[in-house]
């Protein structure tokens, strides 16, 4: 058997070791705070979504009428736009979309 009384090992800068956990937890907490926060933005959307569900509808269509505009605006050919000309503002209202 070993003998008990062997050298006892030298203690380990335990300061670094606390100071790394630190930035460990502390990295763990923003990124469960990032997901709490991702999380509640999907819930009200799905709130938002199913009290109005036409509001789906009128997102993509502002969506697809913001990037048509881009394309012109940018001057970026290689994207076709599907129309010539972006819509007035005054001309899309919500109750078009």
């Amino acid at each position: 058997m070993a003998d008990s009384s062997s050298p006892a090992e030298p203690p380990q800068d335990s300061g670094d070791d606390v100071l790394e956990l630190n930035k460990d937890l502390e990295r763990m907490i923003e990124n469960v705070e990032s997901i709490s926060v991702q999380l509640t933005w999907m819930a009200y959307d799905m709130v938002a979504l199913r009290t109005s569900p036409e509001l789906g509808a009128s997102m993509r269509r502002l969506e697809e009428e913001y990037h048509r505009c881009r394309v012109v605006v940018s001057g970026d050919r290689d994207q076709k736009p599907e129309s010539d000309t972006c819509p007035e503002p005054a001309a899309t209202t919500l109750n078009q979309m």
